[in-house]
């Protein structure tokens, strides 16, 4: 007989007079990480109507059997710092995060979306994007159409949801869309109004009561958009972000997400999180020894202690891998920080190539790389992508430049100008240091994050971050157990971004689940591609070791491959306020 407890769970029938309990999957075989950080143990797994309704022990019969022996059985991976804003609009899979566990996702990072965009803007958005998310505007402009389906952040929402997504999504409402939209193209020349910052607080405070998780803002000195303007939230002042933050307090609702720069530090992070009594997650605390020359990570992590002692919810992202950005001098993103770099990105490509062929760019160009701040970067710099000389390839430039008998820097301007700007490159910007890294990763007070999966997709791919942790950090390195990492790529971080239905495998939980093998979970070197709508390319990385993935109940992938049509019904859910 079923205990009683299990009995209102399950869906009964009878068969000849008896009283049997149909799971729609079960999992058996599997040790069990719940996500909790508590230890694993050996049980069983059963699903019904996209929920866990047994656990440890599942008795009875399912339409499907997975055997996990061997493998672990765990919640499905919560990735907090996504850019799919754009792409889930032609891409109802969000690829490639499902591939490598992910089953929840959250959008509009940094204060970069689609919405709130009114139609003037389109182009102005797309372009800005392009810029400072690295995303080729072909792309967007074939991906998103000639009427986009939203004007407005809840209309957005809605289109999502309508829609439809293979794994579960979350968005915060962006700073940057919605300056475009109250301001227009002033938004990246000026300081706001007073009547200016009470509309966008009312939209803030409309999109949080339409389901959004939170908002999201930047002022990083790196991001630069559109003709090398500053992205419009690097125009606000101090008074307008605290004021569009204030609803999160007014509605006792949502994260606050940023992006660390000037007048947007620790200190405001801190006034944030206790005036409102919210989370602030900032990117990105990284290793030094990269091309920002980011200083000691003991005192920024004794500085977050700090914010905790007070009482501020501040959770500091950090990644688990190193930071690389592949780059051309078409489209130069790691050094559009920098004052001569942003008078190119607004030229057209002819004045580029002329720019760089000229003796006084070049005698800057070498200084910056070969003797100044960025030396030690450079000298790690591999070429990418060289289409007239593939053998090229995976080199090191100071090494092909001396066969050469060239400076390193000619060389790389050579080879670009050579190939019209499309030979490729690879820099290391941080995270170099495995020894810094490794004591980030095990500070209790951060949140594992800044895959940045969707945007930079012909330049980087971290999409994979949590494949390499498990195979890296805790396999190979042996920095985290099973247990620490299950715990920060699932219930951690949906702890901080406030979503409450997922990252745990707890019964009547929504059926988030993914079963990996420890053995050989993993993730493949970068591979680029040419599968976005107008044929342009992006690096992908493909998993090893997830045997399924299953999201809100149903199987989506199996033996690493799907196993539902991308053009049928599939099983995410838009999580508005956190939750389905």
């Amino acid at each position: 007989m079923l205990p009683l407890n299990l009995l209102w769970l399950k869906w009964i029938i009878t068969v000849f007079g008896e009283l049997i309990v149909v799971y729609d999957i079960k999992i058996i075989n599997g040790t069990i990480i719940d996500g909790s950080g508590a230890k694993a143990y050996a049980g069983e797994v059963g699903i019904k109507d996209g929920k866990i309704v047994a656990l440890g022990n599942a008795p009875d019969d399912a339409d499907q059997v997975i055997d996990a022996k061997g493998n672990v059985v765990c919640p499905g991976f919560v990735d907090i710092h996504t850019h799919y804003d754009a792409q889930i609009i032609w891409d109802r899979m969000l690829t490639i995060s499902p591939w490598h566990g992910v089953t929840t996702t959250v959008l509009g990072n940094c204060g970069f979306g689609v919405a709130p965009t009114r139609a003037e803007h389109r182009d102005l958005i797309v372009r800005t994007l392009e810029k400072v998310e690295g995303m080729s505007a072909e792309t967007l402009f074939e991906g998103l159409g000639d009427e986009w389906p939203f004007e407005t952040f809840p209309e957005y929402l809605d289109a999502i949801e309508a829609s439809g997504s293979a794994i579960n999504v979350a968005v915060m409402i962006g700073h940057t869309p919605l300056r475009l939209y109250v301001l227009g193209e002033e938004a990246t020349e000026r300081e706001a109004t007073e009547q200016e910052i009470a509309t966008m607080r009312a939209i803030v405070k409309e999109s949080l009561e339409a389901g959004a998780i939170g908002f999201a803002s930047s002022k990083s000195f790196t991001h630069s958009g559109y003709k090398g303007k500053p992205v419009p939230s690097r125009l606000a002042s101090t008074e307008e972000i605290m004021t569009l933050a204030s609803p999160l307090g007014e509605l006792g609702q949502g994260i606050m997400q940023a992006t660390v720069g000037p007048g947007l530090s620790f200190d405001e992070f801190d006034q944030i999180s206790l005036e409102n009594k919210a989370n602030v997650s900032w990117t990105a605390l990284l290793a030094g020894g990269g091309m920002f020359g980011l200083g000691s990570i003991d005192d920024q992590l004794k500085r977050t202690q700090k914010s905790v002692d007070k009482g501020a919810k501040v959770y500091p992202q950090v990644t688990c891998r190193p930071l690389n950005f592949e780059f051309s001098f078409k489209e130069p993103f790691v050094f559009e920080m920098l004052p001569l770099f942003k008078k190119i990105s607004a030229s057209t490509q002819d004045e580029k190539m002329a720019t760089y062929d000229g003796s006084e760019f070049r005698e800057f160009f070498t200084q910056m790389v070969e003797k100044g701040r960025l030396a030690d970067a450079w000298t790690g710099t591999a070429i990418s992508w060289c289409p007239a000389e593939p053998a090229l390839e995976e080199r090191l430039i100071v090494d092909v430049a001396k066969e050469r008998g060239l400076s390193s820097a000619d060389c790389a301007l050579d080879l670009a100008l050579r190939d019209n700007l499309e030979t490729r490159f690879r820099l290391p910007v941080a995270n170099a240091d495995e020894d810094q890294v490794a004591t980030l990763l095990q500070d209790p007070n951060i949140v594992l994050g800044l895959s940045d999966a969707g945007a930079h997709a012909s330049q980087l791919c971290d999409a994979c971050f949590s494949t390499h942790l498990l195979g890296h950090w805790v396999r190979e390195k042996e920095t985290l157990s099973l247990e620490q990492a299950v715990f920060m790529l699932t219930h951690r971080a949906a702890q901080v971004f406030g979503i409450t239905d997922r990252g745990l495998l707890a019964l009547d939980r929504p059926a988030d689940v993914v079963i990996f093998d420890p053995e050989t979970v993993g993730c493949s070197k970068l591979e680029r591609v040419f599968d976005q709508p107008g044929g342009a390319d992006r690096l992908v990385s493909y998993a090893s070791g997830i045997d399924a993935v299953v999201v809100n109940g149903t199987l989506l992938r199996q033996n690493d491959q799907d196993v539902l049509s991308p053009t049928g019904p599939l099983p995410g859910r838009l999580l508005r306020n956190g939750s389905a």
